[in-house]
């Protein structure tokens, strides 16, 4: 719910989806998280919230589940089980988001391949123990066939830097590996270990738009800098404030 200019970031995260085509999101949440829930009802917000989030209600339907147990993101995943049934699905993670719509270009990788994707980036070698890391061989373009996903792995241990941004179409088989996944790092069900129990192919994509990790507090003010400069209400007030301080 940490808001990037005038919005929860959780709301950039359901307007991506929806721009993506999706029309049937469930936010699965943990406990005593009910202000998510409570963010997309109409009542108190002002004018321009109230025009958006009613844009939102007309676009797509919202459904709610909640986690039991803070037992990892596999386990997470694991509560779309029904939702789901036997479709792919797109997972993204709520503390993300990304410009350009980075699902988008999964879901048209994924209607060409039929393999479950992920995005990942280049990120720094010092930073790879923060995130899941895949490696692999590149097949075509930014793809990749991934043959190695480690969760947070040392840094002399990384196999590559390529690490997941939180973006990813899912096949059904991956509650099986979630099922056969034991916990891993933190005590968690790890979901890349699951992806790495996964009896099919693993794609990795790499995507080269901006992806702010709000849970970081850099991440979350380069977010607000770019939305603040794309949004012609404050643009040039900021734009002017910042050549002041150079």
């Amino acid at each position: 719910m940490l808001p990037v200019v005038d919005k929860p970031v959780i709301q950039y995260v359901v307007e991506e989806a929806i721009s993506a085509g999706i029309e049937d999101i469930l936010i699965i949440s943990g406990k005593e998280k009910r202000a998510l829930e409570d963010h997309f009802e109409r009542s108190g917000a002002n004018s321009e919230s109230l025009r958006e989030l009613e844009e939102l209600a007309n676009s797509a339907n919202l459904f709610y589940v909640r986690q039991r147990e803070q037992k990892g993101l596999g386990d997470a995943v694991s509560y779309a089980k029904s939702f789901t049934g036997d479709d792919p699905f797109v997972l993204l993670l709520g503390d993300t988001i990304t410009a350009p719509n980075c699902t988008q270009q999964l879901l048209q990788l994924y209607e060409r391949h039929k393999e479950t994707m992920i995005a990942v980036e280049e990120v720094s070698k010092a930073d790879v123990s923060m995130y899941g890391i895949v490696a692999g061989e590149r097949i075509e373009g930014d793809v990749l066939h991934v043959d190695t996903l480690v969760e947070k792995p040392a840094q002399k241990d990384a196999p590559s830097n390529m690490a997941i941004i939180g973006r990813y179409v899912l096949t059904p088989a991956i509650f099986e590996a979630i099922a056969r996944t034991p916990p891993g790092i933190g005590g968690e069900i790890q979901l890349t270990d699951a992806l790495r129990n996964l009896r099919e192919d693993v794609l990795a994509v790499i995507y080269h738009g901006k992806r702010y990790d709000i849970g970081t507090k850099m991440d979350w003010i380069k977010a607000n800098v770019q939305m603040f400069l794309q949004d012609a209400r404050y643009s040039d007030d900021l734009r002017s404030f910042l050549r002041k301080l150079e």
